[in-house]
């Protein structure tokens, strides 16, 4: 299966968490292409059974395109934890390398690292990683963003859309299973002042809402 068809594959997937059927412009803004590129490699996938094409509705994957996703989404996200826990790459650094190496890892190869890294749930970011039967359990914390002043909880998923957002969160002293608490919330903005362990630090809004928290009890 060619590269390509994989990163469609697994950003329908993605996208598809969001909404039940995923439209060609958000797919063309996800991969940075064009509509009409989108609109080509659809086909091909609609010819292949990997999606459901629905005219002025969207797409969404098939049974074989979903095992294809979760196959494809395992094996980055096990190339993100090794780049991490052995090569010591930091958790803004290893999407890149990991887009490439999951497309030309075997399953033997698959198997060691999985061994290697005993058996992660997690990759370094808090997203679960499918099991190599092509279960994965999603979490549905709320984020930071949603949370009232005086809330508390533990940092356990990040969302790693950007390399920029990665760098800044963990510049702020933020990691998963950082420890935090809602100080206050500005209303002009809604940012926030939040406590991480013992240090008082702001949070935008826009940052907020893409670190998700397992909320105290």
């Amino acid at each position: 299966m060619s590269t390509h068809v994989e990163d469609y594959i697994k950003n329908i997937y993605k996208l598809q968490g969001e909404h039940t059927k995923v439209t060609t412009s958000a797919i063309a803004d996800v991969l940075n292409v064009s509509a009409a590129s989108v609109t080509d490699m659809i086909k091909k996938l609609s010819d292949r059974s990997l999606i459901k094409y629905m005219p002025y509705q969207g797409v969404e994957l098939t049974r074989s395109g979903r095992k294809m996703a979760l196959r494809t989404l395992r094996r980055h996200r096990l190339w993100e934890m090794f780049l991490v826990e052995f090569l010591n790459f930091t958790w803004d650094e290893v999407h890149d390398e990991a887009e490439k190496l999951e497309h030309i890892m075997s399953e033997d190869l698959e198997e060691r690292i999985d061994k290697a890294l005993g058996y992660p749930k997690h990759d370094p970011h808090g997203h679960a990683i499918p099991s190599k039967n092509g279960e994965i359990v999603e979490d549905d914390h709320p984020s930071l963003a949603d949370l009232d002043i005086n809330s508390s909880g533990t940092v356990v998923r990040v969302n790693d859309v950007s390399q920029a957002l990665l760098k800044h969160i963990a510049s702020i002293g933020i990691q998963i299973q950082s420890q935090i608490k809602v100080l206050d919330i500005v209303e002009f903005d809604g940012s926030m002042r939040v406590r991480i362990h013992n240090d008082e630090v702001y949070v935008s809004r826009q940052v907020a809402r893409n670190i998700f928290i397992e909320v105290d009890e």
